[in-house]
This record gives structure tokens, sequence and C-alpha cells, in this order.
């Protein structure tokens, strides 16, 4: 690849957060220069379900050789960047509680048939992380269960569904994030369970995941010592490579959680942690606040890291390849059809059957 096909190229490696309800100029004009992967919808980013259909469908026309991802948070409970009049979904420790796999798969059918009404192509669920400590702050009740089996169980059965109704599903947080104290949006948490803990009880749902052939994982911002001393996980070879890549087998898209948490630039510049993430072995990054000027900085230190020799440019190439596979399995080679408005739209968010769902999960509240 030429330094030119580089830099037109290396914005697919980003997934971009921006402010308003339409996209703004600086973030086309990134598009324009560097390619984007794609882009995240926050609360910020939300008006009515016409007009994040009219974003999503923007969005998805930014880079015309490959679409962008168009990617939210939708959890449920507290996790749900998408309020009335779609689906207000329960927490998913409602279904650990319920234990119902049917009931999961029902879920995951509706909130995907909810998410593709407005354009939406990857969902940030399901949470694989244990509930294995109960005062966990950034966790809680977003976790399924907290057993790893029962966990491996209902987020397989949810990766299984939402990506059989076309949505890209995303396991996380890598190698794991229910055993911790602090919240990464705010500092950095430790970890420190040995790897053989780690094997037998934190991975088990991200196996399960992988045989279901969860499209992308997300990366946890923690600190393992008993695996790398220096480095979070986000940034680690050891974790992302050897242990995800290599002894997991996993061979979808691994996007790093957004740089700008607390727990990586209070100690990492957002450009130099990108450099770092993509060396890992991560394929995709999260910027998730709007700041296009460090955004385009972050994919300018990666160019320059390669002409550098300090990033291999085969690292940089394997993960395009990986995003581009991704993105042929779940998202259509044909221009995008201009989305649905008015009541053909509405009418598929809040459905009775679907509120019938949320109403069966609220019963294990």
């Amino acid at each position: 690849m030429s330094p030119s096909a580089l830099r037109r190229q290396v914005g697919q490696l980003l997934i971009a957060g921006f402010d308003g309800h339409q996209l703004p100029v600086e973030l086309v004009t990134l598009a324009r220069e560097f390619g984007l992967g794609g882009v995240i919808l926050f609360a910020r980013n939300i008006a009515d379900p016409e007009q994040v259909a009219e974003v999503a469908f923007e969005a998805s026309r930014l880079a015309p050789d490959l679409p962008l991802w168009v990617s939210v948070d939708q959890e449920g409970g507290r996790v749900a960047r998408l309020q009335a009049p779609f689906t207000k979904w329960p927490p998913m420790a409602t279904l650990g509680r319920s234990g119902d796999v049917r009931l999961a798969e029902r879920f995951a059918r509706a909130l995907a048939a909810e998410l593709k009404a407005v354009g939406i192509t990857l969902d940030y669920t399901p949470v694989l992380d244990i509930l294995t400590n109960p005062k966990n702050p950034v966790i809680g009740d977003r976790a399924l269960a907290e057993s790893a089996e029962e966990v491996a169980r209902l987020g397989a059965a949810i990766v299984r569904t939402l990506q059989a109704e076309g949505i890209a599903a995303c396991g996380k947080h890598f190698p794991g994030h229910g055993d911790t104290s602090t919240d990464s949006h705010h500092e950095l948490p430790l970890v420190e369970h040995p790897i053989e803990r780690l094997r037998q009880v934190e991975f088990v749902p991200f196996r399960a995941a992988i045989d279901a052939q969860v499209a992308t994982i997300m990366t946890a911002h923690v600190l393992l010592p008993a695996l790398d001393e220096e480095r979070p996980a986000s940034l680690s070879r050891r974790i992302v490579q050897a242990l995800l890549r290599e002894e997991l087998g996993y061979q979808g898209v691994i996007i790093c959680d957004d740089l700008e948490m607390k727990a990586i630039a209070n100690e990492y510049a957002v450009p130099a942690a990108g450099v770092l993430a993509l060396e890992a072995g991560c394929d995709a990054m999260l910027i998730c606040s709007g700041d296009h000027d460090t955004q385009a900085a972050t994919l300018e230190a990666i160019v320059h890291a390669v002409e550098d020799d300090r990033l291999r440019l085969s690292r940089v190439e394997d993960a395009l390849a990986r995003q581009r596979r991704a993105k042929e399995r779940f998202l259509p080679a044909a221009a995008p059809a201009r989305p649905r408005a008015g009541k053909a739209l509405r009418d598929q968010l809040g459905r009775d059957e679907h509120r019938a769902i949320a109403d069966e999960m609220a019963r294990f509240v």
C-alpha cells in the first residue's frame, strides 16, 4: 500500500462521535480525506426516529467504496440511547433472572427490528462481563448474570439472533470488566486475577460469542498485572493479540473502547493511544467526544507511525481487511435506500409485541 493509499483508507479504523443532530461539516471533511469506519450515536445526536434515520442514511453514504457502520449503545436499562417511541427495554440482568433463552432471542429479534428501521447496523451489545462483584459501579445490572455459564448461554443467543436479523453484535468488554470496583470512564480499574482464573471464568462468555461468530468484540480499559504490568488491556499486545486473537482464535473485528475515557486519557495522549491500540491488535477504535481535531490527529499519528516504521504496515492492512470482511457480511453493497418516515417508520417502533416482551422481562427486575 502506497503512502497516499494509506492516507485515504486509514479513517476506516475510526468510529467517530460527533455533536448535534446532523453530521457536522468537520466529520464530512474527515471522511473525504481519510475515509471513515463508522459513527456512533449518543443521546446528544437523537431528536426523533425520522432524524436518526436521516443521519444514518447520510452517514452510510460518506464513503461510497465501503459503507460506514452506524453504531449505538442500545443494551437496555440504563444504557439505552434510543428512548420512546422506541421500546424501553429493562436491564439485561432480567434475562439472567428469567433463565429463558427463548425470551432472550425474542428480545434480540425485536431490538434488531427497531434498529434496522432507523438504519443502525452495529449495536454494542451484549455485555459479556460477569457480575462477580455486586458493588461494580459500571457493570451492575448491565450484566446478564453472575455465573459465567449463564452469561455465555444468553449472550450467545443474543449474538446469534441479532446477527441473523442483520445487525452486527459486539461482545464486551474483553478480557472482563465484571470484577472491578472503579469506573474506567473516570480512572483505570485494576483486575488482579491470574490467567488461570480468567480462562475458567471471564473468558467463558467470550468463547461462546466467538463460537456464535460475533462480528466484533470490544476491549476493556482495565489493568491486569498478571498479564501486563504496564499497559491497559486495550493497549496490550499480550492481551489483545496473544489471548483474544491467538489463544481464543477470534478472527472478527476487535474494537478498542473510547480512547478518551480517563482510564486511557489520564496516561496517554489520544493519538499515541490510537497507535498503541492498533499495535496491540485492535482493528478499530472509538473516539467519541466529537472533537474532530483529536480524531484527525489520531489518524495522522497512525500514518506517521507507519512512515517511521514504528507501526507495521501489515498490521494496518490486516485491520482494514478484517473491517472489510465484516462490512461485506452485514452492510449492503448497493446504495442504501431512503429511510422510511412518518407512520411507515413509527409503526416499526414500540410495537405491541415488543412492549409485551419488555413487560415479560420486567417481571424479573
